[in-house]
């Protein structure tokens, strides 16, 4: 039998496949602020902030970020709360590789010369 998970929880995977991470931040954020000991979400949240910050050109806070929740998402292995964790890690290692470390910041117009994050697509499974 599937869990009963927040409504908010439900959207944040519609709106983190859609690419509206300020959405999936605000979305986890009314979960977590209910539930501040749920670190999982706290880390979601993160990684949530980290594309939205990477996309908009703030290089710095999104690797601070995605170090966040990877540090987060860690102890929740290999999944919790209906998602398999095992691709969200290697996203994540993939991100934090990707992103330059010589670089803080860059003007919104010059975002699409940063290298390009990889995509990943969240399910909710009942395996997990």
């Amino acid at each position: 039998m599937p869990e009963d998970y927040p409504l908010e929880y439900y959207q944040f995977f519609v709106h983190f496949n859609e690419g509206d991470y300020y959405t999936c931040h605000d979305l986890l954020e009314e979960i977590w602020m209910t539930d501040k000991q749920n670190v999982f979400l706290k880390g979601l949240l993160q990684m949530s902030v980290a594309i939205y910050h990477y996309e908009y050109g703030n290089v710095k806070g999104a690797r601070m970020m995605f170090r966040k929740a990877n540090e987060y998402l860690q102890p929740y292995s290999p999944g919790y709360w209906g998602l398999d964790l095992t691709d969200v890690y290697t996203y994540l290692k993939t991100c934090l590789a990707r992103i330059p470390l010589d670089i803080d910041s860059v003007p919104y117009e010059r975002v699409n010369e940063l290298p390009k994050l990889p995509e990943i697509l969240l399910y909710l499974s009942e395996d997990v």
